[in-house]
């Protein structure tokens, strides 16, 4: 599938046409919140391969559909009429699959990326670790090279669903002689091989949604490298982009305000509608959403246009955020407690703790709210750069993380 190829546009017939076909093919089967079910997930992803409708913007040799942009922007259109069911595969297609696609050899892609469109692996992405959070680049996991093979050691925390994963991309040092952005690679691992633990962590919310995992002479096979050796740098970088564009953008095809919405059942349960400050205050996040959702269809639209994710897609991550605080305050003060703990009884209020729990991930994931704004001032607005004194200094010698230096 060629870059022509994405940008075709579409005659209105045969525009009119896909989305009779979404919409029909979503009457049928968004039937349900596949939000925190990942088994419903992957049914319904598996059910939308099987219609042509998965991978969208792929080539049908790695499993796609080989249509355009344009096809995939109905079809997020379509989607946000109806209840939403892959929420569980936003970091395996929404992260993972493009990297595969962007830097993957080609048998690598047409090894794994089919099965991952069509949800018959998932996929997690393994970064963070306990001494190597914002700054990622101080990780420690190693991976040395034996023959044909990678040995993996080291952990890795807070990472998403890989109790219920299949393979994840995980970056590790691979030369420590270098300065810490450098002599790290990309790699696939698979996470039922000898060599890995995982152990979930359990959430406030009475969940597991994230995990401890632990590589102990776990082997990957050496062409599981995923991009250049030692410049694995260059696609994590590419990865948290991706990774950003995913959550900032998320139901990007129109505009919507699902936190009002939620906001407003609380006011109307609690009899608080009519109050003028309320009110006021409903309207705020309305107008934030909504802003929210024009910065992410522009973002969309500058994807659609060929280009790679770059460091805008921090503006709506950072934005959900702002959105994620002003959200729990407000739901404080029309709920109460009733925000944070719930009759069972009570599904409105279950959906509003679970929202307000959830929430506070958005400061966090894919970069902190720190992070977000040191990107935009750099790379968006030109500021200057911060002062860093370790750029040139072997990693071996650094005081990072967990590691005291030699």
């Amino acid at each position: 599938m060629t870059a022509a190829t994405l940008s075709t546009t579409l005659n209105p017939d045969e525009a009119e046409e896909f989305r009779a076909r979404c919409r029909e093919f979503l009457a049928v089967h968004s039937v349900g919140k596949g939000r925190r079910d990942i088994a419903a997930a992957k049914e319904f992803q598996g059910k939308l391969a099987e219609a042509g409708l998965a991978g969208l913007t792929y080539a049908e040799e790695y499993g796609g559909a080989g249509l355009t942009l344009e096809h995939e922007r109905i079809y997020r259109q379509v989607a946000q009429e109806f209840p939403a069911m892959t929420g569980e595969l936003v970091i395996s297609q929404g992260m993972c699959l493009p990297v595969l696609n962007e830097f993957g050899t080609e048998e690598q892609k047409r090894r794994f990326m089919p099965d991952n469109i069509s949800a018959r692996t998932v996929w997690c992405q393994m970064f963070s670790e306990p001494g190597a959070g914002s700054d990622v680049a101080s990780l420690q996991t190693r991976a040395d090279r034996d023959g044909d093979e990678w040995i993996l050691n080291g952990q890795k925390v807070w990472t998403t669903l890989a109790h219920v994963s299949d393979y994840g991309i995980v970056i590790a040092r691979t030369d420590p002689e270098q300065p810490k952005h450098a002599g790290i690679s990309m790699f696939i691992v698979d996470l039922k091989a000898p060599g890995v633990e995982i152990r979930p962590i359990h959430q406030i919310d009475g969940g597991r949604h994230f995990n401890e995992v632990f590589f102990t002479d776990a082997r990957i096979p050496a062409d599981w490298l995923i991009g250049e050796y030692n410049n694995g740098w260059r696609q994590a970088t590419a990865m948290l982009m991706y990774e950003r564009v995913a959550i900032g953008s998320m139901g990007a095809g129109s505009i919507s305000q699902p936190m009002y919405e939620i906001l407003r059942d609380a006011a109307e349960s609690s009899g608080k509608l009519g109050d003028a400050v309320v009110r006021d205050q409903l309207m705020k996040i309305y107008a934030m959403e909504t802003t929210k959702s024009l910065v992410a269809m522009r973002t969309r639209a500058e994807l659609k246009a060929g280009k790679a994710p770059g460091p805008g897609g921090s503006l709506g991550k950072l934005f959900g955020s702002v959105i994620g605080w002003r959200f729990r305050e407000i739901a404080l003060e029309i709920a109460g407690p009733g925000s944070i703990a719930w009759d069972p009884a009570n599904p409105k209020g279950d959906n509003l703790m679970i929202t307000m729990l959830n929430s506070i991930q958005a400061a966090i994931a894919g970069g902190t709210d720190e992070i977000q704004r040191n990107i935009i001032g750099d790379r968006v607005l030109g500021l200057p750069r911060d002062i860093s004194v370790d750029t040139k200094v072997p990693f071996k010698d650094l005081k990072v993380g967990t590691q005291r230096g030699s």
